[in-house]
Order: structure tokens, then sequence, then C-alpha cells
């Protein structure tokens, strides 16, 4: 039975009945009005409910739909998993310091192992382009994902994936760095179209992951998305500039003559970044099921 607090004037509550203090007494029970509670009427699934990545997205607009994000997802891993098999030198002969040489140099023409690393480059191109592609294709059927920054990083995602395939299709015939006799050759243009092709293809190529790297981290801290990419993309983002400027030094030193600068130790660590970036971003994307 209910029981009653003594000594107000008002009526009390008590297990969801009030006494009135009218003719009837104790006998005069009934129902109390039932207050609303603050959270009445709050959905359980609402914002207070939510936990780290998916609270942002509740707060910054409609969660974009998962569907179709695990094709990116896969695509950008193999991609970055080919992007990678440079380091199969270390596993087989090739002949080449790594320390001094291109990394393009891999897969030139008179490479016993050309054929595998022209193929991984092009697997790892084709993959990148066809899961950038893919990106922008659901950032045109979810318009609260159509930000400016995510835009044009999944644009150099794409660029990147296309000028790294053709890549592949665009070997050197020699090795520059290793044969005096095929460097004189190509600063004489006296080597086949494709070199030229091929450093213009590579240039696009590092454009396109400059592009992708400095975009998508951008994206990730303004908009509060992927937060893996956000807490550890500025670091590589960094990196990847300072290797690039590094590479870039050592080619115009090598192309005037003065020594290799260890251009192939800094065009490996441009790759390899590109590469973990790459992978990053694909854990990211996995995680929280959005471009």
């Amino acid at each position: 039975m209910a029981e009653w607090m003594r000594g107000e004037d008002t009526p009390q509550r008590w297990d969801g009945r009030q006494r009135p203090e009218g003719p009837g007494g104790a006998d005069a029970w009934r129902r109390a009005p039932v207050q609303a509670r603050p959270d009445a009427g709050r959905a359980p699934g609402g914002a207070a409910a939510l936990r780290g990545p998916a609270r942002v997205l509740h707060r910054i607009g409609p969660v974009v739909s998962s569907k179709g994000t695990r094709p990116v997802a896969g695509l950008l891993a193999l991609g970055a998993l080919a992007y990678a098999a440079w380091v199969l030198e270390v596993v087989f002969s090739t002949g080449l310091n790594p320390i001094e040489t291109y990394v393009s140099e891999l897969a030139a023409q008179d490479q016993p192992l050309g054929g595998l690393f022209r193929a991984t480059d092009f697997v790892a191109g084709l993959m990148a382009f066809v899961g950038g592609l893919l990106a922008l294709v659901r950032l045109t059927t979810y318009p609260e994902a159509r930000r400016a920054w995510a835009v044009a990083g999944w644009a150099g995602v794409t660029l990147f994936g296309a000028a790294t395939a053709a890549d592949a299709w665009l070997p050197l015939s020699c090795k520059p760095t290793v044969d005096p006799v095929c460097a004189a050759r190509e600063t004489a243009g006296l080597v086949p179209a494709t070199h030229q092709a091929h450093a213009v293809s590579s240039t696009l190529a590092m454009c396109g992951a400059l592009l992708a790297i400095v975009a998508l981290t951008v994206a990730a801290r303004r908009y509060g998305w992927w937060e893996p990419l956000a807490r550890t993309g500025p670091v590589l983002a960094v990196a990847e500039i300072v290797a690039t400027i590094w590479t870039l030094g050592a080619i115009a030193l090598f192309t005037a003559g003065r020594g290799t600068w260890a251009l192939g130790a800094g065009q490996r660590l441009q790759v390899l970044l590109v590469a973990l970036w790459l992978g990053l971003l694909a854990y990211s994307v996995h995680q929280e099921r959005r471009t």
C-alpha cells in the first residue's frame, strides 16, 4: 500500500498517485497526472546515445549510407599493397642500388624482373583509379558529403591511379642512374619517347597523390570524418612533402651531372609514404563506412 508523506499543506505524490486535501480524505484516491520526463520522446538512437565518429556525423548532418564503401576500401587496400611491391627488391637480386637508383628502373625494359614490377604498378594504379572513381560517384549520390576538400581529394586519388597505371605502359628502356651510356642518350634525346612520357605520367601521379593526401587529410579534420586519417594523416602529409622536396632536388642535381644525392632513398621514401597513406585511407573508409 502506498505511504504518505505528512506535515505539508500540498498534496503529496507517491507511487504515481496523490491524495487530495478535500472531502473524502483517504478514500478519495485518484491517479496523479504524470509529468513528462526531460528526455521523454527522445529516440533511443538519438545524439545522446551515439559515441565516437557516429556522434560527430550526427552533429554535422545526416549520416551517409554505408552502402558501397566496402568496395572502395578494398580497392584502396589492394592498391596500397601493390604500390609497395618494390620492397621485393630486398628479396630478389635486381642489381640496382636502392639508395641511388630510380624506383622506375626496377620496371625498365632491360631488367630481368621488369615485367613483374610493371604488373604491380598497373595493378596499383588500376585499384586506386577505380576506388577513387567509385568514391566520386558516391559523392554525387549523397549531397551531404559533397564537400570541396572531399571532392578535390578523391579527384587526386583518381588522377594518381590513372597516371600510375599509365606508368606501367610507358617503361624506361634502360637505367640512366646506372648506365652512363643510357644517361648520355637520355640527355641527347636519343632514347624512346616513352622516357619523356614516363616522366610526365610520373609527375602527374605524384601531383595526384599530393593533392589526395593534403585534401582528404584536411577534409578529415575539418568535417570530423575518418578519425584514423584525421589523427595520423597530418604527420604523413608533412613527411610526404619533405620526401618530395628531397626527391625533386636530387633529380635536379642528377640531371645537372652532380651525382645522385641518394635519389633512390628519397624516392623510395616518397613512394612508401603514399602506400602507407592509401592503406590508412582504406582503413578509415572501412571503419566509418563513408567516403
